[in-house]
């Protein structure tokens, strides 16, 4: 399923995107978890800044 998401996004024309994939630690254990988003290439930069 996720072969079919991937070859929908690289259709010509379409807007690019990025998957961003950021570490996050839980308050209440302190262990890293990982956050995936996929996120308009212009959008990037903006998106990394929160």
């Amino acid at each position: 399923m996720a072969k079919k998401v991937v070859a929908t996004l690289k259709k010509e024309g379409g807007v690019s995107y990025a998957k961003i994939i950021k570490a996050v630690r839980s308050e209440k254990t302190g262990a890293y978890t990982f956050r995936e988003e996929m996120v308009p290439s212009p959008l990037v930069q903006e998106t990394l800044k929160k």
